[in-house]
C-alpha cells in the first residue's frame, strides 16, 4: 500500500526524518556533485532532496503519484510540483537528462512499465537514480517510516530489474546505518553510524542507492505480424479451367499454397466429370 503525502510530509518534520533526509542527501550529492545546465526530474516524493539543485539545474521538476497525493512545493516560490499519472508521464520523448526516483520503486504496482516511460523521456546519455529500501537492512521492517512501505530490494534484484527494462546499472551506494529509533543520543551519532556502517558494507544499511545510465541500443525488435503477399501468375492456357485468368493474381501465404478469394468455390483443371 503506498504511504499517504501526509505521513510523508510528517515523517520528515520528525526529528528522525530531519536525520535521514540530512544523510540521504550527502549520499545523492555523491552521486550527482553536478548538474549545471541539467533539465532534472524527481519522482515519488521527492521534495526533501531537491533544495540542492535549485539554482544549478536548468530546470527541476517534481511528479508525485496520483494515488499518493500531493503538496506544494517550494513553499516561498513559484510551484514546481505536479501531480501525474507515473504511467504517463507529461512530458516529450528524450526530454529529461537526470531522473530522481524516490519512495517511487517500492510503492510502484507495476515496477516494469514505471521504469519504461522513465526512459521514454530520459534523454540520449541521460541517467537514472533510483533509491529503495534495502531488503537486508532494519529500516526495510520498521513500519514507522516511509522506508518500511512497500517492496524492498536486494542489490542484485534492483540491479536485474533495471537491466531488464533497458537500463545499465552504475554506481551504487548505500545509506542510514543507524536504527531507526527516536533517540536523541542516538540521532546525535548518525554521523558515527554512517561511517561505521560503511566499513562493514551494504548488507547493514537501510536504503540502496543505485544510479543507471539510458542504454538506446538495447531496444528489442518489434515482432512484426506475418502477412499474405500477392504474386502476378502467367496466364493459363487456352481453355484450361482454374483459379486465375489473365490479368488476375493469385494470393500466398508466406511458404504456403494459394489462397482462395473470399466465397469464391474451388475449381479444378482438366475436363469436369
Amino acid at each position: 500500500m503506498r504511504p499517504d503525502v501526509i505521513d510523508l510530509r510528517e515523517f520528515y518534520t520528525t526529528r528522525l526524518g530531519q536525520v535521514a533526509r540530512k544523510l540521504l542527501r550527502y549520499r545523492i550529492r555523491q552521486l550527482w556533485p553536478d548538474v549545471s545546465d541539467m533539465d532534472v526530474l524527481a519522482l515519488g516524493y521527492p521534495s526533501p532532496y531537491l533544495q540542492q539543485f535549485q539554482g544549478e539545474a536548468r530546470r527541476v521538476l517534481a511528479f508525485m503519484p496520483a494515488q499518493q497525493g500531493v503538496h506544494r512545493w517550494p513553499v516561498r516560490d513559484r510551484n514546481q510540483v505536479a501531480l501525474v499519472d507515473e504511467m504517463e508521464l507529461p512530458l516529450p520523448d528524450a526530454s529529461i537528462d537526470r531522473v530522481l526516483l524516490i519512495h517511487g520503486l517500492e510503492n510502484a504496482e507495476q515496477a516494469g512499465p514505471l521504469l519504461r516511460e522513465i526512459w521514454r523521456v530520459l534523454a540520449s546519455g541521460g541517467r537514472l537514480l533510483v533509491v529503495v529500501p534495502n531488503r537486508r537492512g532494519i529500516w526495510a521492517r520498521m513500519e514507522r517510516t516511509p522506508f518500511g512501505q512497500g517492496h524492498p530490494y536486494s542489490p542484485r534484484q534492483l540491479s536485474r530489474l533495471l537491466r531488464d527494462n533497458l537500463f545499465l546499472p552504475g554506481e551504487r551506494a548505500s545509506a542510514l546505518y543507524i536504527p531507526p529509533v527516536a533517540s536523541r543520543m542516538l540521532l546525535r551519532t548518525a554521523g558515527a553510524w554512517e561511517n561505521l556502517g560503511h566499513r562493514w558494507g551494504n548488507a547493514f544499511a537501510g536504503v540502496l542507492l543505485m544510479e543507471a545510465d539510458k542504454q538506446i541500443y538495447a531496444v528489442p525488435a518489434t515482432k512484426r505480424r506475418r502477412r499474405p503477399i500477392a504474386l502476378p501468375l502467367p496466364a493459363p492456357p487456352t481453355g484450361a479451367v482454374g483459379l486465375t485468368g489473365a490479368g488476375h493474381h493469385a494470393r500466398f501465404d508466406q511458404g504456403n499454397a494459394p489462397l482462395r478469394r473470399s466465397g469464391q468455390k474451388p475449381t479444378f483443371r482438366g475436363r469436369n466429370r
